[in-house]
């Protein structure tokens, strides 16, 4: 059970540790380009779909994580299957299909737990940036 709860620490540490970091990366180019984005269409639309492509890449990288573990650890009998099952489980989609040995079993709600506060994360970053695009077109319009 000790070895269980460590890993499942590792495994939290190290994506909140890529999100972390993917975030920071991310962020201040992100913002300073929503505050210089125009009204327009494409611009806005532009940064939006660099933005979620960029979020889409750490969010899959925090997946492979989990997933390098899976196989590593062989929970699951192949690469495919451990990347599989750990998509559907960050995300929750939990189609149930694949389940991790009895040993193992209680990182998939850890890992699930996981991913929904990551994507909390992800969501609060849409948030700043399309409130910095508001703010800027505030004061255009001010202006």
């Amino acid at each position: 059970m000790l070895n269980l709860i460590l890993a499942a620490w590792c495994l939290v540490a190290g994506t909140v540790i890529v999100h972390a970091a993917g975030l920071a990366i991310a962020l201040r180019p992100m913002l300073r380009t929503a505050t210089r984005v125009s009204i327009e269409f494409w611009p806005v639309t532009w940064l939006v779909i660099r933005t979620v492509s960029w979020l889409i890449l750490i969010h899959g990288v925090e997946i492979a994580v989990w997933a390098l573990f899976y196989w590593w650890k062989k929970c699951l009998p192949d690469a495919e299957s451990a990347f599989y099952f750990s998509g559907v489980t960050y995300t929750t989609l939990g189609y149930g299909d694949l389940v991790l040995p009895r040993e193992w079993r209680l990182l998939g709600p850890i890992e699930g737990l996981t991913g929904i506060l990551m994507c909390g994360l992800s969501a609060g970053l849409f948030f700043a940036m399309v409130s910095r695009i508001h703010e800027a077109r505030i004061k255009a319009a001010g202006a």
